[in-house]
């Protein structure tokens, strides 16, 4: 199917949509796929191989920790944080996971291989899973790739998929790969970019399942801030980080009683940091496009609801009109990104991740204060121009040392690129085209030290410990 809202926000949980929860789902439909082929009950050895950065910061990511809760059969958008560590406890304890859910295996974190320094073809988050009878005869082996997201692509199906993506796009009244296109559809049918996106969607769900699931996915954004503010101490992994997001809250409730504007920035940054503390600590956060920069577009959201000019006398109606038309046109420019260059640090750096989510909540708020379509698209295009060549360096392969702050610095970005675009009048001279396949030029070229190996940048320049 062509990507969609949904698609590029989705329910999982920390650290990682391309680290936790694309392995999470590569095990969870492999391990469907034992119990639907009937080899199941005669599997007696398991083997999971994890290549390229999945293998060098799987471990600070979670990732050999959720592909064993994948294999049980759970899948990152149904868990929850409590089933999580129920289950991962008891593996921990027994040596034993309930494989498909159904037949205790003795299997854990230990078991796993790890190739660190080889890329498969595809792309350097690669998978094998093989599972063998008594007498060593493979029953069955897949090999996936998580490309970003939480989107995972099976060897050997890349171009059947990428066909079906082509199929399904000509069935959709607006179909569009770039930004130009996008336009074109806006002006030719007087639409914004979010209507596009509206009408595309509504081919596959009506318009009420758009709204009240897009409400939804707000409402999860909202809960992840909620459920942050109310931790405290240090986030873990061994980094020793502070959680910062309760005691700003704390201060921000005693110095601004009534919202005064002049502190924006400060709500703005703790709804980043909120959202990006309880990613760090695994748990259920929005994919918006990914879980590394999942704490831009809920931030830059919540300026649009609290801090946009109007929004003083607005209705509950016309706040979740904002929600739906914010998502939409953010999706939008996502699509794009996916189309045409890569929302996965692993692949490009966090210009993927963190810079296209800065562009996606740039143009969901230059439509919602009431950008044209042209302005729109150049405040996705500034958001982006301003991120192009930020590398993935997480410190200990966690995301949190440069990734919790660099939310909170993209939102404001973001925010800032918006104005920009409304106070010009759509025309530009770069377009958000050329960034883009700059964007992807760039994570071709950057070396991979910088793109989620742990390898180089920070995460070899600052102690640990």
């Amino acid at each position: 199917m062509a990507v969609g809202v949904f698609d590029l926000f989705s329910i999982g949980i920390g650290p990682s949509s391309s680290h936790t929860v694309g392995p999470m789902r590569a095990a969870a439909v492999f391990a469907e796929e034992l119990r639907a082929s009937g080899v199941l009950y005669r599997v007696a050895g398991l083997r999971v191989d994890l290549y390229g950065s999945l293998a060098a910061t799987g471990h600070g990511h979670g990732t050999m920790t959720a592909i064993l809760l994948g294999l049980e059969g759970f899948h990152p958008e149904l868990i929850l944080p409590d089933e999580v560590e129920q289950r991962l406890a008891a593996i921990a304890d027994t040596g034993q996971l309930q494989l498909a859910g159904s037949v205790s295996f003795p299997y854990a974190v230990k078991d796993m291989i790890l190739h660190p320094l080889t890329i498969l073809p595809r792309h350097t988050n690669g998978l094998k899973f093989a599972v063998s009878d008594a007498a060593g005869e493979v029953l069955h082996q897949a090999t996936f790739f998580s490309v970003g997201g939480g989107f995972i692509v099976r060897e050997g199906e890349e171009d059947a998929a990428q066909q079906q993506l082509e199929e399904s796009k000509k069935e959709l009244p607006f179909p569009f790969r770039t930004a130009a296109e996008l336009l074109r559809h806006c002006q030719g049918n007087g639409l914004s970019i979010g209507e596009v996106m509206l009408v595309n969607e509504r081919e596959s769900r009506s318009e009420e399942e758009i709204r009240e699931g897009l409400l939804h996915i707000y409402s999860v954004m909202e809960s992840c801030v909620a459920v942050s503010l109310k931790r405290e101490g240090l986030l873990p992994g061994g980094l020793k980080v502070r959680r910062r997001a309760p005691d700003w809250h704390e201060r921000l409730m005693k110095e601004d009683k009534d919202r005064d504007p002049k502190y924006w920035q400060e709500w703005v940054n703790l709804i980043a940091l909120a959202v990006n503390e309880e990613n760090a600590s695994g748990g259920r956060v929005v994919t918006a496009p990914t879980n590394g920069a999942a704490g831009i577009i809920p931030a830059v959201l919540y300026y649009a609801l609290h801090f946009a000019p109007g929004m003083e006398e607005a209705t509950q109606s016309d706040r979740d009109d904002v929600v739906v038309r914010f998502l939409l046109t953010a999706a939008a420019v996502g699509v794009l990104y996916k189309e045409q260059a890569s929302i996965s640090g692993a692949e490009v750096g966090c210009q993927g991740e963190v810079g296209s989510a800065s562009s996606m909540a740039a143009a969901g708020l230059a439509e919602v204060m009431g950008g044209s379509p042209a302005q729109v698209e150049n405040a996705a295009e500034i958001a982006m121009e301003h991120n192009l060549g930020l590398t993935c360096d997480p410190i200990g392969g966690l995301v949190q040392v440069p990734c919790i702050e660099r939310n909170a610095i993209a939102a404001a970005k973001a925010i800032n690129a918006a104005k920009m675009a409304l106070w010009g009048d759509g025309s530009h001279r770069v377009s958000l085209d050329e960034v883009i396949v700059t964007m992807r030029e760039t994570g071709k070229d950057m070396s991979s030290k910088y793109k989620e190996t742990a390898m180089g940048g920070l995460a070899v320049n600052v102690v640990e410990c």
